[in-house]
Parts: C-alpha cells; structure tokens; sequence
C-alpha cells in the first residue's frame, strides 16, 4: 500500500494566494471554445409574421448595423412559408415562401448591402434548416473592436 502525501501548512497557504489571484492565468478551456467565440460574434433577427416590405427595410438596416459593429456572421430566420395564406390567393404558388426566396435576392440587389455582403448560404437544421439563412459580412477596417 502507497503512503498518501500530506499537504504542509505552507503549501496550503500557497495554495490559497495563487487560487485568489488568476488574473493572469490563461483558460484554455474559455478561450479555445470556438462556441463561445463565435456567441459574441453572431447576431439573429426573425421575420417571422412580416410583409415583404416590412422584412427588407429591416434587413437592410440590421446588417448595416451589425457590419459596423464588426459582427461577422448573421442568421435570419425567414420562415418555411408553411404557415403562410398563399392558398387562398389563386395567383400565388402554394409552395412559394415569399421572404425564405425575396430576402436573399433583396440582399444581391441591393447596392448597398452587397458592398458589406461576403457570403449567403441556407441555415444548417439547428439553426433553423430551410427556414434560415446565414448571412457572413466582409471585415469592416473601420471598426476598432
């Protein structure tokens, strides 16, 4: 049978100053958690229940501000349009959802925000699948964060 070591007064005493002052000390785990890193550098915003009119104007004006607040990737949820009441106006497509298609064109044609746009692609399913897209903004050099 090993014999346990004791700790002495002295090592608990050290013990005790180094454990209150971690200023200093590097969290690996903190820091190399690429989640984390990512949570303050994603921003989301539901149209869920607005008009096509209503859901471009917030568009544009939620990726300008978040490209001059240095954000780098965005998530739109727009919906399936499986709730939507295209089946009670005889001209629309039952299968067209007007915002999950119109939002993403919007963005390619507008001047404005292809300048800031560097990439969009469809959701991956926890974040919404079909329903969302992501939305990666180009580095703003102006923003100082």
């Amino acid at each position: 049978m090993k014999k346990k070591d004791f700790l002495t007064d002295r090592d608990k005493k050290d013990w005790e100053v180094y454990s209150k002052n971690l200023e200093g000390i590097y969290d690996k785990d903190l820091s190399s958690t690429q989640e984390s890193y990512q949570k303050k550098k994603i921003k989301k915003l539901d149209l869920h229940g607005m008009t096509l009119l209503e859901a471009n104007k917030k568009v544009e004006k939620f990726i300008t501000k978040s490209y001059e607040e240095g954000i780098e990737k965005i998530i739109i949820i727009t919906g399936k349009g499986s709730r939507s009441k295209v089946h009670e106006d005889p001209y629309r497509s039952e299968k067209m959802s007007v915002l999950r298609y119109s939002v993403p064109e919007y963005i390619k044609n507008n001047e404005n925000l292809n300048h800031v746009v560097k990439e969009i692609s469809e959701a991956h399913i926890k974040d919404g699948g079909q329903g969302a897209i992501y939305i990666f903004l180009k580095k703003n050099l102006q923003n100082k964060f």
